[in-house]
């Protein structure tokens, strides 16, 4: 129940923080902060829905990770590593040819690997585990 809480009290900050960052920054609508925004809110969303069923399993008096939860989770962090290193390697060819501050890369690579695992997460639930 702590984990619950404390998933739900951190994308309730995170979500405090992309408020204030919009109000007292002078975004220009680019594509640049659409995107970045655009993928703070999906990784904020996907953290609350999975505090949300964590709650629902707790309010049945399940077990918060059973050994299947574990499994998928255990898989969808070795397929979205494998694939964030490649993330990774097409950042540093771009950089070389996009004139972005190294923060923003920096910070486009941290967005990206999230939503790379988000990705893994949710086709390793969908489609199982094929050839095991």
């Amino acid at each position: 129940m702590k984990r619950t809480i404390i998933m739900f009290v951190l994308s309730g900050l995170v979500l405090v923080t992309f408020i204030v960052w919009a109000l007292n920054s002078k975004m220009s609508g680019g594509i640049q902060e659409i995107l970045m925004m655009a993928g703070g809110i999906i990784v904020v969303g996907f953290a609350i829905f999975l505090a949300v069923g964590r709650a629902r399993s707790s309010a049945r008096k399940e077990p918060p990770e059973d050994e299947l939860s574990k499994k998928i989770m255990l898989k969808a962090s070795a397929l979205s590593y494998y694939i964030s290193i490649y993330w990774w390697l097409f950042l540093m060819y771009i950089s070389d040819r996009v004139k972005w501050e190294s923060h923003t890369l920096v910070g486009a690579g941290i967005l990206g690997m999230a939503i790379i695992f988000l990705l893994s997460w949710l086709w390793t639930k969908f489609f199982g585990f094929r050839y095991e």
